[in-house]
């Protein structure tokens, strides 16, 4: 045999063990769709039910429980991947659907007292009952710590952080000079949790606290002036205990 020969011997061998190689570690990498739900299988109006049972379970507002996906079940979605730190889509995924039916309630920062929660990290608003615990918890858009010039106006779209009291409220529409308030609540020199057609999934406001619209009438309604408001980011958290303590003890003196 030539040295050619043996060269292209060698080579063809080399070739072979490689193929070999390559085709068995496919075998052994390649995902078995066979066991449990394709990745990519549509899901059914059944689990699609069951998500927005399990999601109403923990507060986030979806209507009707029908396994149809209209927009206030959107807006649970919305919420719940804000609070869980996922991909906010409005939209429920296969995976979406398998974080849902494992996730544990939100909780609420402060406990003890009705109040109300704005965490600005994950731009949620969470609602709770007199003894602190979240039974609702909706998607909020805050302000965007931007510079604006608007309508002859200019200044820092901030929302202030701290502990709040609603001081005054209006039903409807409320006509301010940067744009239309819905059943604004007021908490801090003109600065409002209201209703708006536009809640967008990142902090837009010039400082207010925009809600969706199909929760403003509601919520307001629930949120009676002298309501508590808690407005906080990973860096800064003020309990309001002491103020839920004096309520309780001015309102003791009264029945007395």
């Amino acid at each position: 045999m030539t040295s050619f020969q043996k060269l292209t011997s060698a080579a063809l061998l080399m070739l072979s063990l490689l193929l070999f190689t390559a085709i068995n570690l496919f075998a052994i990498t390649k995902p078995d769709n066979r066991k449990g739900h394709p990745p990519n299988r549509q899901l059914t109006r059944a689990e699609a039910r069951e998500a927005e049972r399990r999601l109403s379970e923990m507060g986030y507002r979806t209507g009707q429980v029908d396994g149809l996906i209209d927009g206030v079940t959107r807006n649970a979605l919305i919420a719940f991947q804000k609070w869980e730190g996922r991909k906010v889509t409005g939209q429920l995924s296969r995976g979406d659907l398998e974080a849902i039916m494992s996730a544990n309630a939100p909780h609420s920062k402060d406990s003890g007292y009705s109040h109300v929660e704005v965490d600005l990290d994950r731009q949620v608003l969470l609602l709770t009952d007199d003894k602190g615990a979240v039974v609702r918890i909706l998607p909020v858009s805050t302000g965007s710590n931007r510079h604006y010039s608007e309508k002859g106006m200019r200044g820092l779209a901030y929302t202030p952080r701290g502990r709040f009291r609603i001081y005054a409220k209006l039903s409807g529409w409320r006509k301010s000079p940067l744009g239309l308030l819905y059943y604004p609540n007021y908490f801090s020199d003109g600065l409002a949790i209201h209703g708006n057609p536009s809640v967008p999934r990142k902090p837009q406001s010039h400082g207010c606290i925009r809600i969706p619209m199909s929760e403003a009438i509601e919520i307001s309604s629930l949120l009676r002036v002298g309501t508590i408001v808690l407005i906080y980011d990973k860096q800064s958290f003020v309990s309001a205990k002491d103020w839920a303590e004096a309520d309780k003890q001015k309102q003791e003196a009264v029945i007395q």
